[in-house]
């Protein structure tokens, strides 16, 4: 079976990025990205998870984050300037970013909202995030991510 041509991938494409993409199977009862990493033999920690939080003033960011950590929303809101944030509504994510859960990505979504991302990317030669498609990861360099997304490096996770 083919593997989709995603927004995220053409986009990727246009930019002359050299990534893989790695296939999985999906199970819709488990969209963790812990699971994802054991179903592809990665540490969970390199399988990054995109999240999309909000401002009272309706500001949405997305926030890029090991795949076994939480996202810390106070850290998150400091680095945005913001006094306080939020995650979206699961109702709310597709009309957003284009991307349905356990298949957002910050790559080519249908707008181009702030992008912060956990300083733990640094660690990592290869990182993978979604290709905008429940089942497909993109695995690409930590530059190259940053880069293509207009990543801002913070600390904005812990593992509990």
């Amino acid at each position: 079976m083919p593997i989709p041509k995603t927004n995220a991938v053409r986009l990727l494409d246009s930019s002359d990025i050299v990534y893989e993409l790695l296939d999985y199977e999906v199970d819709i009862e488990d969209l963790t990205a812990e699971s994802t990493a054991n179903k592809l033999n990665l540490a969970p920690e390199q399988v990054f998870k995109t999240l999309v939080v909000c401002s009272n003033a309706n500001n949405v960011y997305f926030a890029v984050i090991p795949g076994n950590a939480q996202l810390d929303l106070k850290a998150m809101a400091k680095l945005t300037g913001e006094r306080k944030l939020e995650m979206i509504a699961l109702k709310e994510l597709k009309s957003l970013t284009g991307y349905v859960r356990g298949g957002v990505t910050a790559i080519a979504s249908k707008k181009d909202y702030p992008v912060y991302v956990d300083e733990t990317i640094e660690a990592f030669d290869r990182i993978t995030v979604s290709a905008g498609v429940r089942g497909t990861l993109i695995m690409l360099t930590p530059q190259d991510y940053l880069q293509i997304v207009k990543g801002k490096i913070g600390a904005i996770s812990f593992f509990s």
